[in-house]
């Protein structure tokens, strides 16, 4: 049976919650969202899988995102284990090559995939990104503002202002 490991851990944020697959990191969670919210999303994202604490993945993840929010991480060295539809691995991955410190357009990430019409359907894939920070969908940005970010607008601008980019 395969195994799902899941951790949390108190940051200056408050709690996060991880979950890694023996391949890699698959699900973080901010602490705007409630541990019952938590749940639900392993239960749909990984039926059949048995669920046991801690893990090495895990252990790897709080060590990085923790030292990424005291500013002392700029980059994560960590495996992962993407589970999503081809569009938004494709909008995630040019998301991740954003350095740290920086931002892209909505419409700029649109244009970098091939497809400058989609930049609503970029905001759509960041809303769903399960590795947020790791996959840094705060530093996607409005042409006009700084647009949304499912940890709340108010995380969003700690994040950059702690990248120095805001």
């Amino acid at each position: 049976m395969k195994k799902l490991f899941v951790h949390s851990f108190k940051t200056a944020l408050g709690t996060v919650r991880t979950a890694a697959t023996e391949k890699g990191l698959a699900l973080i969670v901010l602490p705007s969202e409630p541990r019952g919210r938590f749940e639900k999303r392993i239960q749909k994202m990984f039926p059949g899988y048995e669920i046991a604490a801690g893990g090495p993945i895990n252990k790897k993840a709080e060590k990085q995102l923790t030292a990424y929010l005291r500013g002392r991480q700029k980059k994560f060295t960590l495996k992962l284990d993407l589970h999503m539809a081809p569009f938004h691995r494709r909008v995630l991955a040019q998301v991740a090559r954003i350095p740290y410190g920086k931002t892209m357009t909505y419409g700029a990430v649109a244009s970098a995939i091939g497809n400058p019409r989609a930049s609503r359907a970029v905001g759509n894939a960041n809303a769903r990104n399960d590795l947020p920070l790791v996959i840094p969908c705060h530093r996607v940005v409005a042409s006009t503002g700084l647009g949304g970010y499912g940890g709340g607008l108010g995380l969003k601008k700690k994040l950059l202002r702690l990248e120095g980019a805001l």
